[in-house]
């Protein structure tokens, strides 16, 4: 399963790596391939190339803050997470979204 996401906070300094490096470190102990995007005060980091939002099995967004190059992911499966969640519960949320991702595509 390949992931592509962005993680965004209204600062854009703490929450956001913090999402990010435990969706990652969660989907490599999944077995998933994930590369998270994260859009602050910094700008885009990580960026999600056209290839590798092309490639994704669906885009997890991390984030309640409007997200910069969306045109990227045009119709992808997009599923919108609470920051606060992928950092406190990423494994958990990485099966979901799996999960709801597979019976979209079962049906």
């Amino acid at each position: 399963m390949k992931i592509v996401g962005i993680s965004a906070c209204p600062a854009g300094l703490a929450h956001t790596p913090m999402a990010a490096k435990a969706l990652e470190k969660a989907g490599a102990k999944l077995g998933y391939e994930v590369k998270i995007e994260q859009q602050g005060s910094l700008g885009q980091v990580n960026e999600i190339t056209a290839a590798e939002a092309k490639e994704a099995d669906f885009l997890l967004l991390a984030t309640d803050q409007k997200v910069v190059g969306m045109e990227r992911f045009e119709g992808k499966p997009q599923i919108r997470v609470n920051i606060n969640t992928c950092i406190k519960a990423p494994e958990a949320v990485l099966k979901k979204c799996v999960a709801a991702v597979e019976q979209r595509n079962a049906n």
